[in-house]
């Protein structure tokens, strides 16, 4: 019997990823999404569509109803081009996250996978962090409030009873991200800014590569664990934004641009050996194509 697999935020660009490689690899995969009419490409690829929200148990329970696996991508984050609220993310992440895990329970899933993010590892400056690394960030700003944010969804999911995984995925770039389209755009209008003086590390993940490894942590289930997901090298913006505008052809970027998020260099060592995984695209250059 093939193992059912629901994904909540299918439509997102991370689930537009991943379930094409989910049914790619023999899975039954139900898209939990607000608006199937927007699930183009979870209904192509032969997913079931399900009307789902995290702040409505009751749809939940309904669509996780046969489920072996529920995967949790849903965010409400801003992109460079889409809409999306910090605030109603945190909230998404605190509150929907302790709904999701209740409905997980009443419909009988045994495992769950959530999304998160490295950047809970942030505050370290150029000092590597692993799963086990975790600065003080202060309490103030969007930044602290994400990631405290995080840190209580990470521990709602572990504190569930269900047999769990969570992928702390790097800063998403690739197709349908917005963020590399929105550098190269500002690099060819000249009005590429590098974060304050672009000392900051930041650790990256390509979507596909994001994509790839939920498939293999899916296939070899290291239970209870937290993964960190990130490209084999990352790098101060400064690195990375001038390469960008090497390739567009423009002049370097200036620093004095307003600083993204707190600075985090993570290694993917543990993902790496537990999934039998690594990343395609092992460090900007390769992925920043154009």
């Amino acid at each position: 019997m093939s193992t059912r697999i629901a994904v909540l935020g299918a439509t997102g660009v991370y689930g537009r990823h991943l379930v094409p490689r989910l049914t790619a690899a023999g899975y039954l995969v139900r898209a939990l999404v607000r608006r199937p009419a927007a699930a183009a490409i979870s209904a192509a690829c032969g997913a079931e569509l399900a009307a789902a929200d995290i702040f409505d148990e009751a749809s939940l329970r309904a669509g996780l109803v046969g489920c072996d696996i529920a995967i949790n991508l849903a965010t409400s984050l801003p992109g460079p081009t889409s809409k999306g609220d910090y605030a109603k993310n945190d909230e998404l992440r605190r509150e929907g996250t302790r709904i999701w895990v209740r409905a997980c329970r009443a419909a009988g899933v045994p495992r769950v996978l959530q999304q998160s993010i490295a950047m809970t590892h942030a505050g370290g400056g150029d000092a590597w962090a692993d799963e086990t690394t975790f600065h003080p960030v202060g309490q103030d700003g969007v930044a602290a409030a994400a990631i405290a944010a995080v840190r209580a969804m990470e521990a709602t999911i572990e504190e569930s009873g269900l047999d769990w995984l969570v992928l702390r995925g790097g800063l998403f770039y690739g197709p349908g991200t917005g963020f590399d389209d929105d550098w190269f755009a500002r690099a060819r209008a000249a009005k590429l800014r590098m974060p304050e003086e672009g000392n900051d590390y930041v650790s990256l993940v390509h979507i596909a590569d994001m994509a790839v490894a939920t498939v293999a942590a899916i296939g070899r289930w290291p239970s209870r664990q937290a993964l960190i997901v990130a490209d084999d090298q990352p790098a101060p913006w400064r690195d990375v934004l001038t390469y960008v505008c090497a390739v567009a052809g423009s002049s370097p970027p200036q620093a004095g641009g307003r600083a993204l998020m707190p600075s985090f260099r993570v290694t993917n060592r543990r993902a790496r050996e537990l999934l039998s995984w690594a990343p395609l695209y092992a460090d900007y250059r390769a992925g920043l194509v154009r």
